[in-house]
């Protein structure tokens, strides 16, 4: 297959582009604007590919997305663009719905436009909320968003879905949970923790820290994706879970634990507005479908992030420089100051 990759420098992008390189695929186009998460050092090892192209641009810039398509042709679109952090999206909503609404507009109807024969819309959990245990969301449960971030998800999820049921256009949704892995930036709880715990500093924790969330290695999850693609029913939603429910505190505390690092590092911190208490996904139906279930454990899965980040400090300390520096003393050294009353 030839396919073009949108947000294919971000975290799980590159990850799924690397899975692809290391497979027969034909070829593999990645495009991506190169916002503050998206960066070409994720894929260093396969940017000499004859198979790869990168093409920077904006899935907003219609013009280019469809020069792009028409040049190649590709079988298939997997989507992940996104503006996909929560916290920033609190404290400025309107780039999670200029780039999550209209870019997932424009480029649904750059796909119609230029008959692509698949398109694949990589969605979240989030768009579930906050679920009472001991429910699990499967693809019929209602959509209940929190976040700014959930909520232009939900709705693009749904512009995807309206595509195929208004014209026809061959996309399928998928909604993963909490992903984690090398290559993360560190804003997202994982990174941000092994980060901290490695320099000896504060590791922030949202109220008391009990909000639970299913965790899922993102090689995992691109495995996931990729049997979507390749065998997903068209017009479908598909749920992809790690099967491992844990509160943060707990992560937080098994993060100290394997870097040798003392748990009164924690320190709390005033809690996220709007936060959502408990995630929890069925992925049944995938599995089903594809046969498809997650093969690494949290324990190794934690065990492999913890290792990359300790032999990868350069990649942190450039990814952690300038803007960063500004996000984090909003988020959390002004917090109190900064949160939208």
């Amino acid at each position: 297959m030839k396919l073009l990759v949108t947000g294919g420098a971000g975290f799980i992008g590159s990850a799924f582009i690397r899975l692809l390189l290391r497979s027969s695929v034909k070829r593999v186009i990645n495009f991506d604007k190169l916002t503050y998460a998206g960066n070409l050092e994720n894929l260093a090892e396969v940017s000499d590919d004859s198979r790869y192209r990168f093409v920077r641009g904006d899935i907003c810039d219609s013009a280019l997305v469809i020069q792009v398509l028409e040049e190649e042709r590709p079988d298939a679109i997997v989507h992940f663009a996104a503006e996909s952090h929560v916290d920033r999206s609190i404290l400025s909503p309107e780039p999670v719905f200029e780039t999550n609404l209209r870019g997932t507009f424009s480029l649904l109807e750059a796909a119609r436009m230029c008959k692509v024969p698949r398109f694949v819309h990589v969605s979240t959990d989030e768009v579930y909320g906050s679920i009472e245990p001991p429910h699990e969301a499967d693809e019929n449960y209602p959509l209940r968003p929190s976040s700014p971030y959930s909520a232009s998800k939900a709705g693009s999820d749904l512009l995807a879905l309206s595509y195929f049921t208004t014209y026809k256009l061959p996309v399928v949704v998928t909604r993963a949970s909490n992903n984690y892995g090398p290559y993360q930036f560190p804003e997202k709880l994982i990174p941000l923790m092994i980060s901290n715990a490695l320099e000896d500093k504060p590791l922030p924790i949202y109220g008391d820290g009990m909000q639970v969330r299913d965790w899922l290695y993102v090689d995992d999850h691109c495995r996931a994706i990729l049997a979507v693609l390749e065998r997903g029913a068209l017009g479908e939603v598909y749920n992809i879970g790690g099967n491992c429910s844990l509160p943060n505190r707990e992560v937080v505390r098994r993060i100290l634990q394997l870097t040798g690092k003392p748990e009164s590092l924690m320190t709390s911190v005033t809690d996220r507005p709007g936060h959502d208490r408990r995630y929890a996904l069925s992925s049944e139906k995938l599995t089903r479908a594809t046969g498809w279930t997650p093969q690494v454990s949290f324990e190794e899965g934690l065990k492999r992030t913890i290792e990359w980040y300790c032999t990868h400090q350069d990649w942190v300390q450039r990814v952690k420089s300038g803007e960063y520096q500004n996000y984090y003393a909003r988020n959390y050294d002004r917090r109190d100051a900064e949160l939208p009353i």
